[in-house]
Order: structure tokens, then sequence, then C-alpha cells
């Protein structure tokens, strides 16, 4: 099994001491009821309490507003594990105050934190980040959604696609775009809009993967959002937006790692348990082969992981660099996981075309990992730039 002893130059025994209780909580409340959850499309709201209540939803958020400090390999154990249960729609939408709150702990006013965090934090309210629309995603500084000031209030008019938490979420981070007659990144500004909004309206999407996720499509109709609910500085919204793609990135590595090892594992286990013509697969070299694949590419993405974050958290290299790092990062990571999605299917045979497997679910939502968060190619791109290739 793929279980390298943890280096103690980025794992402490605190650090241990989390990892076991992430792993004791996936296996009592989420993995029993994935397959119902993913049939449902949906999983009970208790369950961001109960994950606040062991500290994951307040990971990395200062303790006044109810968080836990912590440094990135708290956030790399607890993506590994929660993928642990096969499902990446629980950990998307049960995770997405991760993308959602981020810029309002980093840039909103002292108000808006003390209204917003510590009931997000604590897994009575669901916060979701709103960026992409219609005509586009990864081509943040062209979005069309309107924040046009008046008085003490933006009236707000568009729409925004592919939203995790799009339908039970309460607290939105919506990119606008506050100066009309620029269309660059400078006239884009961020606003906190809140579900009970006159005039905001979403509809859930049907997804080929993530199904126990909720997605929405959201519509903005002359909206009405105070002038207080602005996050930062009004057309300086594109900077929040990029140091915000980062860390997100960050995340998928991390998510995406775990759901490679997964699959390795499960592959593993119907390899030795399958028999045919009298022998457990496992013994067929051509199985073997494929196994050392996978554990190959997992261990690399594994490697680059620990070593990525580290220099993050310790501000080693050249900015730019790190930033090329956690493109290339996200690429290897999501096509690890792509081929040991596919490679699990391959060696389960007909039970890995079968609902239920957690490789089957895993090869549903390989994409979505590819796309989210800056596409293989946007990210190649980007990476190229920052190198000054």
């Amino acid at each position: 099994m793929l279980n390298p002893q943890p280096n103690p130059n980025y794992y402490t025994p605190e650090h241990e001491q989390f990892r076991r209780t992430m792993r004791e909580f996936v296996a009592r409340e989420i993995s029993p009821f994935v397959n119902e959850w993913d049939e449902a499309e949906e999983f009970p709201r208790q369950l961001y309490r109960k994950a606040a209540a062991i500290g994951l939803i307040g990971l990395n958020y200062p303790e006044e507003f109810g968080g836990t400090p912590a440094d990135g390999f708290y956030s790399i154990i607890a993506s590994v594990e929660l993928a642990a249960a096969g499902s990446g729609g629980v950990s998307a939408s049960l995770m997405s105050h991760s993308i959602g709150s981020p810029p309002i702990l980093n840039a909103g006013s002292r108000e808006m934190k003390a209204r917003v965090l510590p009931q997000v934090l604590a897994g009575e309210k669901i916060s979701a980040l709103a960026i992409t629309e219609p005509s586009g995603g990864s081509d943040v500084a062209a979005i069309k959604t309107t924040a046009i000031r008046n008085g003490d209030h933006f009236i707000v008019n568009g729409e925004k696609t592919f939203i995790t938490s799009g339908i039970r979420g309460d607290y939105f981070t919506v990119a606008v775009r506050t100066n009309p007659e620029d269309k660059t990144a400078a006239g884009v500004s961020l606003l906190l809009i809140e579900r009970d909004t006159p005039g905001f309206i979403r509809t859930p999407l049907k997804k080929m993967g993530w199904w126990a996720s909720d997605t929405a499509h959201l519509y903005f109709d002359n909206c009405r959002v105070p002038v207080a609910n602005l996050i930062g500085e009004e057309n300086q919204g594109f900077k929040i937006i990029m140091l915000n793609f980062n860390s997100e990135r960050l995340g998928m590595s991390a998510g995406a790692y775990g759901f490679a090892k997964v699959c390795f594992e499960e592959a593993l286990t119907w390899a030795r348990e399958r028999k045919t013509f009298g022998q457990p697969l496992v013994e067929r070299q051509v199985i073997r082969h494929k196994l050392v694949d996978m554990a190959m590419k997992i261990e690399a993405t594994r490697s680059m992981l620990e070593d990525l974050a580290w220099r993050v958290q310790h501000k080693a290299g050249d900015a730019n660099l790190l930033v090329a790092q956690t493109c290339m990062l996200k690429n290897l990571a999501t096509q690890t996981m792509q081929f040991c999605a596919d490679q699990a299917v391959q060696i389960l045979g007909g039970m890995g075309y079968m609902r239920g497997s957690r490789a089957e679910r895993i090869y549903r939502e390989v994409k979505v990992n590819m796309i989210g968060g800056g596409t293989e190619e946007i990210m190649k791109d980007l990476a190229a730039r920052q190198m000054k290739l």
C-alpha cells in the first residue's frame, strides 16, 4: 500500500494527530453515506456543523472568528483524508468556504469579517465563490456582470455559472465590473452578495460528476447591494482573485493526489482478491506493472506537492516561479488522478464500471479537477509566462 512514513521535515506530531482525527471523522461521518448522497445529489447540511466541531471548517482562520491558525500541511492532510471517501462532490461543497471566504478574510472590512466569518466557520452558514460566467471562466478580466454605483448601493446585473454551493450558499463572493468603461482587469471588483437579496435567482445544474455537490447558475436582476459589502477597494478585485486562485490550485492538487491514492488502493485490493484462471490478478505481470506506474506517478506528485507547500509557507524562492510551480503542480496532480482513475477502472473490469465503486465515481470526476480553478491549457500558458519562456 502507498503509506510512506510522513516526512518529519514537514509533519509534526500535531499534524499526525489531526490526520487521525480527520481519518476517524471521514470513516464515521462521510464514507458510509457517499453512495446515498451521490444519488440524492446533496448531503445533509448538518455535516457542516460536524466538520466545524473537529476544526476542519475553521482551519487556517484566526481564533477571533472561531478559526484555528494552521500551516499549509494541515490543509494537505484535510484534502487527502477527505478524498479517502472517494466523493469529490462532498469535498467540494463542504469546503466551498475555502475559496469563498479568503477574500473576506484578506480584504473585507472589519465589520464584514466579524459578521460573516464566525457563522461560516461554525458551520451555520455556507460561503461560496462566484466568478465564472457563461461567456468565460479563466479569463477573469473579461467578466460582464456589472455593479453600478447608485448612492450607497451597487446595482448588480448579470449571471454566473458552475458555482459550487450555488443553491445552498448564504454568502457569495462575487466578481463584478464596477467600471463598465474599463474592459480590462482594472475595472473588476469583489462584492459580498447575500442569498436573500431581492433579484438574486439560482437554478441547479446537472453534471457529469460531483453529484453530491450543489452546483448552480446564478442570475442577478437589478440586485441592490450595499456599498459596505465591497470586498477590498473598488476596481481592485482582480489582484484579490489571483491570490485566491493560487491557494485554490494548491488545494485542488492535494485533493487530486488523494483521489489518485484511492484509485491505487482500490485497484490493489481488487487485484489481490480477484482470481482469474486460478490465480490472483496481482500475480499477472501486466497488472503489477500498471500498479507500479500508478505508484510512481502518485509518489512524484506527493513529492512536488509537499516541496511546494513548504516553499510557499516559507516564501522560499521567486514569487513568479512559485506561481509557475503551482500551475505545473495542478497539471501534474490532475493528470496523475486521471491516469490512476483510468487504470483502476481497467483493473476492476466490469466492477469498475458499476456505480458504487470509488474508482467509478472518481473517473467521472477527473475532468472537473482538470478544468476547475484554471484549465490545463491556461495553467501551462500562465506557467510559461511566469517563467518568462
